[in-house]
């Protein structure tokens, strides 16, 4: 038996070693001695200047018909084509890809000459002019009405960016064969415009947040705001606001105002006024104070992903911009509701010791070792960017270092993740893209580009107004992501604009316009579903009749440092 073993290891061996030798035996000479091969380099862009991904180049001789060579661009727009070291009299590629006019180029005798001299020639960057196709038209259509489905509230968020997502599909998938006009992207070049780095981000954060939340904290600070006011509605109005707005810069807005709202309903009530004079506020001062920080609102996570700004970023250019709009809104706030705020009463002992119960901080220790957690991600967040550290990593991090550290209930976790935010994010990424592919994002960012030209200041006085005024009757998210392609091109093509001030202007606008209506941004509408199961519904004309003069006031002021910082 051992023998029998100890044959095997030897044949194995034998084997191994055969392999070894074929695999170091020397080229005949013939093959050492074969010429290099040729190679073309080059790059493909379109009309904007930016790169196009995906684009078959064919290189074509003998009379313009065989085919000699085949490649497809990189992301960044290059291709390398590799041909065989054959004698051409002639080359002409052709470039081809979906939503593209498809265009060739025929290489000149100094071309040739090189390419026979030194084996390589460079090109310089060719242009593909887009198609205005079917595929254009529906993935149009579709956009406006998944925006529509969105806007009008028929069909829950979630749900109308999913049936975007498979009509989408359905037509590449299904129209294809009957007509390839049809054809707008496949399965695997959608999830390229999937930005993962925001989807990792945001469940990392939900994470953290389902620990903080557990621990009483937040109902803890809303009943220390009434004991530090003193019961003066002034001052309680103005803490409610910045502890709103100083959670919202840290948290997602949407939680926030998940823990405040309830809270404050109690304190309203308590004081004998109508919760909304203080609810309402307090959205405000979320939607505004969120944009301070790389990870405040849903908009500011997509904005820093595409344009690479960072945490500090953020902190730096467009904090003492909300420190202004805040002060706006506070003023604001305090003169629109001061009948309200006037007829507040005395709270009674009864009630208060009721809302101290409830206002105590029921597990001390997790919220400890949250703290630390939490500190530590902050640090990460602003100083991660030296060591290409992405938020998305540094929250997932921290959301396991809390977890093995606390040991909660994992499942329980999992399901405070809010799987229904993740796949509309996703879908909304998909159906983004489609319009992103067939080149209505293009159109815009050309159209834009030709109002504006060369003038910066036009630049963002639109960014801001247009985000601000279109976020009153679009929903702020799926806004943004289709605007990002555009300020992408505008922050390449015009002057000054290098130091992403537009994506600034983006953030302002899109976030601060928010409180223009109802469905701008999805704190609006969870504050509103609350307050609604208490008795007390926000309807869309209230919403409007408080939230725009707070939009201008805010946006207006905001805007003022813009110019006064770029």
């Amino acid at each position: 038996m051992i023998g029998k073993r100890l044959s095997l290891w030897v044949l194995g061996l034998i084997v191994l070693a055969a392999g070894v030798i074929g695999v170091s035996r020397p080229r005949p000479a013939a093959a050492q001695g074969e010429a290099p091969t040729r190679v073309i380099v080059g790059r493909v862009l379109d009309r904007q200047n930016q790169p196009v991904e995906g684009v078959r180049v064919t290189a074509l001789t003998g009379g313009n018909s065989e085919v000699i060579a085949e490649t497809l661009t990189q992301p960044d727009g290059s291709f390398v084509l590799v041909m065989s070291p054959l004698i051409m009299d002639s080359l002409r590629l052709e470039f081809e890809r979906a939503h593209f006019e498809t265009a060739g180029l025929a290489l000149v005798e100094e071309d040739l000459e090189r390419l026979r001299a030194q084996g390589t020639v460079t090109l310089p960057s060719l242009t593909l002019v887009r198609r205005i196709g079917p595929a254009f038209w529906i993935a149009t259509l579709l956009f406006i009405a998944m925006l529509g489905l969105i806007a009008s509230g028929q069909l829950h968020n979630t749900l109308a960016a999913l049936v975007g997502m498979a009509v989408v599909y359905g037509v590449s998938y299904l129209g294809e064969p009957l007509w390839e006009e049809l054809y707008i992207f496949d399965f695997a070049r959608s999830l390229q415009f999937v930005d993962w780095n925001v989807i990792f981000l945001i469940m990392g954060m939900m994470i953290v947040i389902a620990v903080v939340e557990r621990t009483g904290i937040f109902q803890w600070l809303a009943f220390r705001s009434y004991k530090l006011s003193g019961g003066r509605m002034w001052l309680l109005l103005t803490i409610l606001m910045i502890v709103t707005g100083v959670a919202s810069a840290f948290l997602d807005n949407v939680t926030t105002m998940l823990l405040m709202t309830p809270i404050t309903i109690q304190i309203a009530i308590a004081l004998n006024i109508n919760p909304l004079a203080l609810l309402m506020p307090e959205v405000f001062a979320s939607n505004v104070v969120g944009i301070s920080t790389l990870v405040g609102t849903p908009t500011n996570i997509l904005i820093g992903s595409f344009g690479g700004i960072t945490f500090n970023d953020f902190l730096i250019n467009l904090t003492p911009g909300v420190v202004l709009a805040m002060v706006g809104l506070v003023l604001y706030s305090l003169y629109v509701y001061r009948k309200e705020y006037r007829s507040a009463g005395e709270m009674s002992p009864l009630l208060l010791e009721k809302l101290e119960e409830r206002g105590r901080i029921t597990q001390p220790d997790h919220l400890r070792k949250a703290g630390w957690v939490g500190l530590g991600m902050i640090v990460l967040f602003v100083f991660g960017e030296n060591i290409h550290l992405l938020p998305s990593v540094t929250a997932m991090m921290g959301a396991t270092a809390l977890m093995v550290w606390i040991r909660p209930d994992i499942e329980e976790m999992i399901e405070a993740v809010d799987w229904t935010t993740l796949v509309f994010f996703i879908s909304l990424f998909i159906v983004v893209g489609a319009v992103q592919e067939v080149g209505l994002i293009s159109v815009i960012a050309e159209w834009i580009g030709r109002l504006v030209g060369d003038n910066l200041p036009l630049a963002m006085l639109i960014i801001i107004w247009l985000g601000a005024v279109l976020s009153t009757v679009v929903a702020n998210i799926p806004f943004t992501a289709a605007m990002l392609p555009v300020i992408g091109f505008l922050t390449a093509t015009i002057p000054g604009a290098e130091s992403k001030v537009l994506f600034y202007c983006l953030s302002v606008g899109s976030a601060m316009g928010g409180n223009g209506s109802l469905i701008g941004a999805s704190a609006n509408l969870v504050t509103a579903g609350i307050a609604e199961r208490a008795g007390y519904p926000i309807t869309y004309v209230y919403f409007l009749k408080k939230g725009f003069p707070a939009l201008l006031i805010t946006v207006g002021l905001a805007t003022v440092w813009l110019f006064v910082r770029f």
